[in-house]
């Protein structure tokens, strides 16, 4: 398979994994109104998937070492169009997030399997480039997902819209079928810790990590509560944006999908630190933007918001598989556990806020959450070399 090819193919598999996961934020108020519902309420139901996510990260974690990457990726991938087809029938709303929770479970779990199977069956030369490929398709299908929802949603209702995401998970597992080879799993534990658990405590024990793990909860947090509850901005005066056009509001990713894959080479350069502080600092300058009453302005805010949040995600990601000395599959887990529970948590909070304050109050929690992150930026520090920098700092 030549170099290209290879590329979009491990970009597309990222698309079909995780384009499930953001893309019904863009039809939130459509869902909002079909189930007679608050805001609060259907964007914690949306966002439940994040319970399954953190779950699922977990579990990978404990059972990887046993786990066929392959075999694993496909079914995670073909499970995941069951609950997606589920939610066409329109059931009630703890069904709803208890769906959205099954969908996180085999999200992550193809997720994290793809990230090893590419950490552990690529060459030296090639990792950095097919984990640029791996995160460009991630943060596409935070782009192209939300506009599929709102094109669907406005021509063919709610139910056609869940359908079509079903059919595109399982073209992923079709692509995974015919592109991901057979291969066994290369995990190893280090002969100290007698099981994951232990490895955990000994990552937890870990000032630097433990700061990392609390940044990612915090990047979701902020960036959960950004793009949840901007939708019900955006349908209101003095924007009055329509489903359509609420699905092309999200080209304000565009920017990200340039700057994420520069993080490695960007860490590399200035360090993990000044990379983090640089890209709180942008996203915590859209968020006045936000505010405006211009919907020009706003946008511009949004675009800071997602730019900054995606390559701070892409360099704490990295700054944990070069920190973690042993059983880095374990301090990914809880990495990525402690992330997407940020995300259930920002949209829990940040709901009531918005319902009872308005939105200027849930944008002055996004920026405290933005504030705290920069700050624990100041732990992160290795205790180890690092010459692997660039590879894995541009991991998302």
């Amino acid at each position: 398979m030549s170099g290209a090819l290879r590329a979009i193919t491990i970009g597309v598999t990222a698309f079909s994994t995780l384009v499930d996961l953001f893309a019904t934020q863009a039809i939130l108020p459509s869902l909002t109104a079909a189930y007679g519902v608050t805001p609060a309420a259907m964007g914690f139901a949306v966002n439940a998937c994040t319970i399954g996510m953190a779950a699922g990260g977990l579990a990978v974690a404990l059972f990887g070492s046993r786990i066929d990457r392959r075999r694993g990726i496909l079914l995670s991938l073909g499970l995941l169009a069951v609950p997606t087809a589920l939610l066409a029938t329109m059931p009630d709303l703890p069904l709803f997030a208890l769906l959205r929770v099954g969908q996180g479970l085999c999200m992550s779990a193809a997720f994290a399997l793809t990230l090893a199977y590419l950490g552990e069956h690529t060459s030296a030369a090639d990792t950095a480039g097919a984990f640029a490929a791996y995160i460009t398709g991630n943060v596409a299908s935070n782009l192209v997902g939300r506009l599929l929802a709102a094109g669907l949603v406005d021509h063919f209702g709610l139910a056609a819209n869940f359908w079509v995401f079903a059919a595109l998970n399982l073209a992923g597992a079709v692509l995974v079928w015919f592109s991901v080879e057979r291969a066994p799993p290369m995990v190893q534990m280090d002969r100290r810790y007698a099981s994951p658990f232990d490895s955990w405590l000994a990552h937890l024990a870990d000032p630097a990590l433990r700061a990392a793990f609390a940044i990612g909860f915090l990047i979701l947090f902020a960036f959960i509560g950004t793009f949840t509850f901007v939708n019900f901005v955006l349908v209101r005066p003095p924007y009055g944006v329509g489903m359509m056009m609420l699905g092309a509001v999200y080209f304000v990713f565009l920017p990200a999908v340039a700057t994420t894959p520069l993080a490695g080479r960007i860490v590399a350069r200035v360090g993990t630190r000044p990379a983090l502080w640089g890209s709180f600092l942008v996203a915590g300058a859209g968020l006045p933007l936000m505010l405006s009453e211009s919907l020009a302005w706003l946008l511009v805010g949004l675009a800071l918001v997602a730019a900054g949040t995606f390559f701070a995600q892409a360099t704490a990601t990295g700054f944990v598989g070069r920190a973690a000395t042993i059983d880095r599959g374990a301090a990914s887990g809880i990495y990525l556990a402690s992330y997407f529970l940020g995300g259930l948590v920002g949209s829990a909070v940040l709901g009531p806020v918005f319902d009872r304050f308005g939105w200027t109050a849930c944008v002055a929690g996004i920026g405290l959450s933005l504030a705290l992150g920069a700050v624990l930026a100041a732990r992160l520090t290795l205790r180890v070399p690092a010459a692997a920098a660039p590879a894995l700092a541009s991991m998302r």
